[in-house]
């Protein structure tokens, strides 16, 4: 891993007055950063060793509203404080903030020092160290998706979310005219993410009016993941400034495209060197052990659909004729599929797992995608024969979990999960699950207003 600053680097600049501040950052379990900002003189005298939050931070809703129920973390516990570790190796200058720099904190247990085992990092590192064991590099990537409006937060807050205007008028898929209104932000977001060390390979148009896609060059699965969330975080910043806003919600507008996060995955050899998916006398040209990976992420999938679909909100994106899947299986390269395989016949050969939403937490997608791969190689799967045609259609194919409350009910009795997060892990996140049910189902929506007020 590692950002585009050494912590020498880091004490010259501040020695020099070029950077005054660093960000020490945890990700959250909504997968957002969350920490301090430190006096830069500060940080680099004692605070990159450590330094402390409280726990309640990896117990909270998305609204940081302190959740009930949690074995880790609770008022009769005192919501007592944990270690934030800089691992900086992540250590990174910041383009679009002022004399900054930034740093992923790992978090540890404040007695042991221990990883927290709930924590979104230390559950993907879990699973890294699971390949590393095998001999194995899991190389990922993450394409985000989001709208851009010609809104500023504040402004779209006093429309109540309503009657926005997007970045542009019409849908503008992959086409270079309309997305020229868009290079203000889109521009600057290539170009200072670059700059900050997390490589863009290109943005595009999406298939909605003001949809972006931008695509992050592949990493090892912990560095894709840091890259993930600095750049959802910055992107927002970026906009900001620009007086622009941005969605990452899986399904902003229901007559709308939904904003995907789809994320491709392989194993290499632990040089780095041998893609291991890659074998050009193999069906597919897709090696025993890359069908045996992509077989175990189909039969699991409805387990740890929640990982990749955490809201009630996820759900509404998968609709037909939407280029968000809706069945679980496999195609050799079609976008109605909820798993394709792409780069067929190269050593880039790789599986696509379709079903995320933009608004995923990557440490815990990726994680479950992991453990679901290698389960599948425990377990000597065989990949069943690649779908042909029209998957919205196909009603023998299994369907995707359909709302939060199914993924929910089929994560808490995954023992596939269990087994490898942890009985501790897993029953933290299905609590999580519950309660952004119970907060959905006791409020009322814009909807029931809309269509109950009069007619009821």
């Amino acid at each position: 891993m590692a950002g585009n600053f050494s912590f020498d680097q880091l004490k010259k600049a501040v020695s020099s007055g070029e950077v005054d501040t660093v960000l020490a950052c945890i990700v959250d379990m909504q997968g957002r950063l969350a920490g301090k900002r430190f006096l830069a003189q500060y940080f680099v005298d004692s605070a990159h060793d450590e330094t402390h939050g409280c726990n309640y931070l990896l117990a909270a809703d998305i609204d940081m509203e302190p959740v009930p129920g949690y074995r880790a973390a609770s008022w009769s516990k005192g919501y007592g404080d944990f270690v934030m570790k800089p691992d900086l190796s992540t250590l990174r200058r910041i383009p679009w903030l002022e004399k900054t720099a930034l740093v992923i904190c790992d978090v540890l247990d404040h007695h042991s020092h221990d990883d927290l085992p709930h924590s979104p990092r230390a559950i993907l590192k879990k699973q890294v160290k699971r390949l590393t064991e095998r001999g194995y590099i899991g190389y990922f990537a993450s394409e985000l998706e989001f709208y851009l409006f010609s809104e500023t937060y504040d402004s779209a807050r006093k429309k109540h979310w309503q009657g926005l205007d997007t970045a542009s008028p019409y849908i503008g898929d992959y086409q270079i005219g309309i997305t020229t209104k868009e290079e203000g932000v889109m521009r600057r977001l290539r170009n200072e993410m670059q700059a900050a060390g997390i490589p863009i390979e290109n943005s595009k148009g999406e298939w909605g009016p003001g949809q972006e896609e931008i695509n992050v060059r592949y990493a090892e699965a912990l560095e894709m993941a840091d890259r993930h969330v600095i750049l959802k975080n910055g992107a927002r910043e970026i906009a900001e400034s620009e007086g622009k806003a941005i969605s990452f919600m899986a399904k902003y507008n229901y007559g709308l495209a939904g904003n995907s996060s789809h994320i491709h995955n392989s194993l290499w050899s632990a040089d780095g060197e041998t893609p291991l998916f890659y074998d050009k006398e193999a069906d597919w040209t897709l090696s025993t052990l890359g069908q045996q990976w992509a077989a175990g992420q189909l039969k699991y999938a409805r387990e740890f659909t929640w990982f990749l679909a955490p809201y009630v909100n996820s759900y509404k994106r998968f609709q037909a004729g939407t280029f968000a899947p809706t069945k679980i299986m496999w195609s050799e390269d079609n976008r109605t599929a909820g798993f394709r395989l792409c780069g067929e016949g190269t050593k880039g050969i790789r599986m696509e797992c379709r079903i995320g939403g933009a608004d995923l937490n990557p440490y815990l997608a990726f994680a479950a995608l992991i453990a679901a791969g290698l389960a599948g190689i425990d377990e000597k799967l065989e990949l069943q024969k690649p779908f042909v045609g029209d998957a919205y259609q196909a009603s023998q194919l299994p369907e995707i979990p359909k709302t939060l409350r199914d993924a929910t009910e089929t994560l808490a009795k995954s023992e596939m999960l269990k087994q490898a997060l942890g009985d501790g892990v897993l029953e933290h996140y299905v609590h999580t699950a519950h309660w952004e049910q119970f907060e959905y189902d006791r409020r009322i929506t814009d909807w029931e207003l809309h269509r109950g007020f009069e007619r009821y």
